[in-house]
């Protein structure tokens, strides 16, 4: 991923230098961060933006609430299922061309998705969006991964894609509610035309496409089908779990065939010659951690977002646009949080302190969320929770994402970056079955000790099923700073801040990026 030294003068650095043109290589470095992060907000923003437009969307063409999750689970099973094959296409056919593959392909679904006439079309828009997505989030990543091999700009690189990681859905969230309100539910889908656009023009500017040197590497095709198969599984068995419950036979069954084709993957990789994921990646024990830190933050963060809008918005009658807004300030703070984080606070304390931080920080802001009533006001209840939960996640998300990519192979760049979106997918899965099944229990487990069910009565059970949730959710930061604080290697920073990665030079200029 990056060579031994950063210093200027080390023959690597000064290869790259006359690969992309040594005078404006540092300039060209921001401005490929710039395009890989429109990238990066354009994939994260889309998984929250369509809610917002989904109602609209059922009006318009007439589809009834039992198939209306599927607009939404089209996309992440398709996005979900394959991110380690797209990952792995990334490190196979070059960064540069997958980059742009990746962000063509998602315009076009996006403007498929836009004229839709018919739900079968919209829904096959959105699974397209979803493949070429599994494409583009990780390609981006490892962009940024290997482009930026210098500490401390490594780390504010990973400050600023992080904090787009953490509030891309806060983004989709006000973005969808001006676009609906304002336009029509089809903007929701049109507008990443227009950042794809931007990005394609920057992609093929300031994009380095080094040239390959080393033998071609074979794609891992039993490898791929397992993963991609038990990773689909995984999905839609939660994804059942929300719509069918968790006494569904189907649920049970996908998630136990999940299981079985991890487990039959696992071995496989073990013995094949050219592996799609070579499990020393996952079984470092720093990577470990980040990973599972991402995923376990992904399945709480999925509280705030999904919850609090029902809570502003149904509860206390909020627009679209208003609950967007309620949001902002938490997008600060988390951008705030990302930057002293990745530029101070990571590099003088690692990620053995800073993400167990971040988590107790989530859980802290959970259990304040669980205080909210029909009575509640934005300034005095909900502004000081959601700000802690800001600064959480911009404690965890930069210095997590970091860990997972540093001293990887550049070979594998493309597939280790894939694994941070699969455990944030996969975590968000989790997130939204679970969640949603113990808050939909803890309503009905209410209107039924409270009868007759009157508009208050019923109106205090959505509140109620809330902070059920909320709790859960901080049972899952609290988890999460128990076990990164025990995962987290103690002088792991040093990795982080240091001059040196452990990444030997000869195995850098393997493949094209």
């Amino acid at each position: 991923m990056s060579s031994n030294t950063s210093a200027p003068a080390t023959a690597p650095s000064v290869a790259s230098g006359a690969a992309s043109g040594a005078p404006d290589h540092s300039s060209r470095r921001w401005w490929t961060l710039s395009v890989v992060a429109l990238a990066q907000l354009m994939v994260v923003l889309d998984s929250t933006v369509v809610n917002i437009a989904l109602p609209a969307a059922q009006a318009d063409l007439g589809f009834s609430d039992a198939d209306r999750q599927w607009v939404i689970t089209a996309y992440s099973l398709a996005f979900g299922s394959l991110l380690l094959l797209g990952g792995r296409l990334s490190d196979l056919m070059g960064r540069k061309r997958t980059f742009i593959i990746g962000l063509i392909g998602f315009a076009v679904a996006s403007a498929l998705g836009g004229a839709a006439d018919t739900f079968g079309l919209l829904v096959g828009a959105r699974a397209l969006q979803g493949a070429f997505g599994a494409l583009l989030a990780p390609t981006a990543l490892a962009v940024l991964t290997t482009t930026f091999t210098i500490p401390k700009e490594r780390a504010r690189a990973f400050g600023v894609f992080g904090a787009i990681a953490g509030a891309g859905g806060a983004v989709g969230l006000l973005l969808g509610g001006v676009l609906t309100e304002n336009f029509n539910w089809r903007w929701n889908l049109y507008i990443n035309v227009f950042i794809a656009i931007i990005a394609v023009i920057g992609a093929m500017i300031f994009v380095v496409n080094a040239k390959r040197v080393g033998p071609r590497p074979k794609l891992d095709v039993p490898g791929t089908i397992l993963v991609s198969a038990a990773l689909f599984s995984l999905v839609y068995g939660f994804s059942n779990a929300e719509s069918d419950g968790w006494d569904s036979p189907l649920t049970w069954g996908y998630l136990a065939a999940s299981a079985i084709l991890l487990v039959v993957f696992v071995l496989w990789q073990m013995r094949a010659k050219h592996p799609l994921l070579p499990l020393s990646i996952v079984l470092d024990r720093n990577r470990g951690a980040a990973y599972s830190s991402v995923l376990i933050a992904g399945a709480g963060m999925f509280g705030i977002f999904l919850f609090v809008t029902y809570y502003l918005q149904a509860s206390l009658g909020y627009s679209p646009i208003q609950t967007g807004l309620s949001f902002l300030p938490m997008i600060a703070m988390l951008v705030l949080a990302a930057q002293l984080s990745t530029n101070i606070f990571v590099p003088r304390f690692g990620p053995k302190i800073m993400v167990p931080f971040g988590m107790a920080l989530g859980a802290i802001g959970m259990v304040y969320l669980t205080h909210l009533g029909l009575d509640s006001t934005y300034a005095a209840d909900v502004l000081p929770p959601l700000l802690i939960l800001g600064f959480a996640m911009g404690s965890i998300m930069p210095a997590s994402m970091q860990t997972a990519t540093l001293g990887v192979d550049r070979e594998f760049a493309g597939v280790a970056s894939a694994m941070v979106n699969t455990s944030q997918q996969v975590g968000g899965s989790i997130g939204t079955a679970l969640l949603n099944t113990l808050a939909a229990t803890a309503a009905a487990d209410y209107l039924a000790a409270h009868l007759p069910t009157t508009a208050s009565v019923a109106a205090e059970a959505a509140v109620h099923s809330y902070a059920v949730a909320y709790w859960w959710g901080a049972g899952f930061f609290a988890f999460g700073a128990i076990l990164s604080a025990l995962l987290f290697k103690r002088r792991a920073h040093s990795a982080l801040s240091s001059n040196h990665t452990p990444v030997a030079t000869d195995a850098e200029p393997v493949l094209a990026h």
